[in-house]
């Protein structure tokens, strides 16, 4: 009986110590391991941190060059209209000049100079042929006799 309580003994002795054994080398060992994951992790978090900040700061550019680029599209146009009020040489044209700057929609650049054709000949989707001569889909088309 007592070699039956030895060979029970035994093992569940180094089953218990090899428990222990685990634990506490589960305990002292791997803080490395989690101490270079959370590294790690503080490292990213910062990374994307900083990240977060450089878009906060293009936008807030981005912002401030289109307000300075507007005042600078306003002031353009304020110097244009005083130039053309103060350089017209009569109202029509004065008016014509503010229309043109104050309008979105593009102006006509001049009254044409030649008043067009009137003649009321269609224009041609097709190459004209001479009479008697072989059209285009003709075989000999192109070809010297």
């Amino acid at each position: 009986m007592e070699l039956s309580l030895l060979v029970w003994l035994l093992p569940t002795l180094a089953l218990v110590v090899g428990v222990v054994a685990g634990f506490v080398a589960a305990r002292l060992l791997p803080h490395a391991a989690p101490n270079s994951t959370q590294r790690q992790l503080d490292d990213i978090q910062q990374r994307f941190d900083n990240y977060q900040n450089e878009v906060v700061t293009h936008f807030n550019s981005t912002a401030t060059l289109v307000k300075r680029l507007t005042q600078s599209y306003q002031d353009v146009q304020d110097h244009l209209a005083e130039g053309a009020d103060r350089l017209a040489l009569d109202d029509l044209t004065r008016q014509r000049l503010l229309a043109a700057l104050h309008s979105d929609a593009p102006q006509p650049h001049r009254d044409r100079l030649t008043p067009p054709r009137d003649s009321a000949e269609v224009p041609l989707d097709y190459a004209p042929k001479a009479p008697n001569s072989p059209g285009m889909l003709d075989e000999s088309y192109g070809l010297k006799h």
